[in-house]
């Protein structure tokens, strides 16, 4: 699957207040749910030393998926595309990087 396909999956399960209309809901969840992630991380840290399981992996998967989805929602806000935005960050990090060199 590509962006584009997620992005348009995505729309179709986009169920909040004033889809289209409402970038705050998805920028609150990407909030919420990196914070889920960062408290994952955390207890591994915590309470296995640093080492994580297939259950843990499988949370964060979810966990991470669930912030996709989110960042999904809040481009379709601002009509931009995943890809649109993939392409940017890469375009950026290449000169950022040409420019350290």
């Amino acid at each position: 699957m590509n962006f584009n396909d997620y992005q348009t999956e995505t729309k179709r399960t986009s169920v909040y207040p004033n889809v289209g209309k409402n970038f705050m809901y998805p920028a609150f969840g990407v909030a919420s749910e990196v914070g889920e992630i960062a408290d994952t991380a955390k207890r591994i840290i915590r309470d296995k030393d640093g080492a994580y399981d297939d259950s843990d992996r499988e949370l964060m998967k979810a966990d991470i998926g669930d912030v996709l989805w989110y960042l999904s929602a809040l481009a379709s806000e601002f009509k931009l595309s995943l890809e649109e935005i993939a392409i940017h960050n890469l375009e950026k990090l290449r000169q950022r990087m040409d420019g350290a060199s």
